[in-house]
């Protein structure tokens, strides 16, 4: 069960694939518009009827997009996550009642684990984000960077408390309709949680609660990893170019974004792949291709480098390529991803979407395709990613549930 933008359901396809490879029947809840991503797997598919795409480029998505990050832009997102996930209640029930384990992400947890208390099945968090509290880094979601051990221990405990109670509203009449006395479904410090992403890129907190553990990425299924032909005739045309996109991310004004980056790339003496994304960026001209959905497995390994929005998936993705990047971070986890790949020496630095102009884009790509330095940590880290296997310890972790285990991960 997950919910959000396409960043936020792709890495389950490929995950739900595996398990449905080992022998497991596997369906994959969310909206509706995701469909097409299982086509061809061995996936089932349960829609749910709220179109991401359509409310984030609603009034309030578009208000919530372009305020800035923080505690009072989860809380106004929290808002809309409780409308929202009150439209969306009677299709997760359905879909859980003809369930045997709930596997969740993230943005459907409380929810999730009410349901799973309710009907009294087994659940699993597999969440795209690190979100438990720790001293080691502040909370991913606020892009923050370090306040020391304490401070990152204590905002990361206050945050869960903010975001817990801005979806409570939902929980108590849930509850009542699965004959839940009332209160709070079982905590995330009670459930077991696995996280896809790597170790190399996120080692796993000392100080995380036993069932918290990191396994490796978790890929999207492509079931078609061939690049269109118009594709392929560009980038059999000259060098490698440079992909730029921003994901899900909204603009106020994409054609003035669109000229601010197709100066940069020119100044960088770089071809560039745009694609279009929910902003809807573009580019003209002989050096420029302007694309759509593309599967990243198969068009960033060919690229020079990727900028990009510093989402969860697109991060993963670039990573697996072995290619450096530039991230333009633009709210929520975006900063603690734009960090990681700065820390791991695979780009040189960020360039926040507020503060891009075709000056600091061209003197970051200038340095992100041209240092040896960050091509070989790029193309070395990439190989040893390449090398885990992320839905392994998931599936581990899905039998021990079958079988009715009770000892969760990581226990003593």
């Amino acid at each position: 069960m997950t919910a959000g933008s396409r960043g936020d359901v792709a890495p389950y396809t490929g995950l739900g694939q595996a398990l449905a490879r080992a022998g497991h029947r596997v369906t994959l809840v969310t909206h509706g518009s995701f469909e097409p991503l299982v086509a061809g797997s061995l996936l089932l598919f349960h829609p749910l009827p709220v179109d991401p795409r359509a409310e984030s480029q609603s009034a309030r998505g578009l208000a919530l997009h372009r305020s800035r990050t923080g505690v009072g832009k989860l809380i106004r997102l929290a808002a809309l996550a409780r409308t929202l996930m009150g439209r969306m209640t009677d299709d997760l029930v359905a879909a859980a009642r003809d369930s045997d384990i709930l596997l969740l992400s993230s943005s459907l947890g409380p929810l999730g684990r009410t349901i799973a208390e309710g009907l009294r099945l087994p659940s699993l968090g597999v969440y795209l984000q690190p979100l438990a509290p720790t001293r080691e880094f502040a909370p991913s979601v606020l892009g923050a960077k370090s306040w020391g051990a304490l401070g990152n221990r204590v905002a990361g405990h206050g945050l869960n408390v903010v975001m817990e109670q801005g979806l409570a509203a939902m929980v108590p009449s849930l509850r009542t309709r699965l004959g839940l006395p009332r209160g709070l479904a079982r905590r995330t410090r009670e459930t077991p949680v696995l996280h896809g992403f790597s170790p190399l890129v996120v080692p796993r907190p000392r100080d995380w609660p036993a069932g918290h553990d990191v396994t490796g990425y978790w890929w999207p299924y492509d079931r078609d990893e061939r690049l269109p032909a118009g594709i392929e005739d560009f980038l059999d045309a000259g060098e490698p170019p440079v992909y730029v996109g921003l994901g899900s991310a909204t603009v106020p004004d994409p054609e003035v974004l669109s000229a601010e980056i197709v100066r940069g790339l020119r100044r960088a003496g770089l071809r560039g792949v745009i694609q279009r994304g929910w902003g809807g960026l573009a580019a003209d001209g002989d050096d420029m291709l302007t694309v759509g959905e593309v599967a990243h497995s198969a068009l960033f390994p060919r690229m020079a480098a990727v900028v990009h929005h510093a989402g969860a998936g697109t991060t993963a993705a670039g990573l697996r390529a072995g290619v450096p990047a530039v991230p333009v971070p633009v709210q929520f986890d975006a900063g603690f991803w734009s960090r990681r790949l700065v820390a791991l020496g695979v780009a040189p630095y960020a360039v926040p979407l507020r503060g891009l102009t075709a000056d600091r884009l061209a003197s970051a790509l200038d340095r992100a395709v041209r240092d040896p330095g960050h091509r070989e940590r790029a193309r070395s880290l990439g190989a040893r990613i390449r090398a885990e296997d992320g839905t392994a310890p998931v599936l581990a972790e899905v039998e021990r549930l079958a079988e009715g285990g009770a000892q969760p991960l990581n226990s003593p």
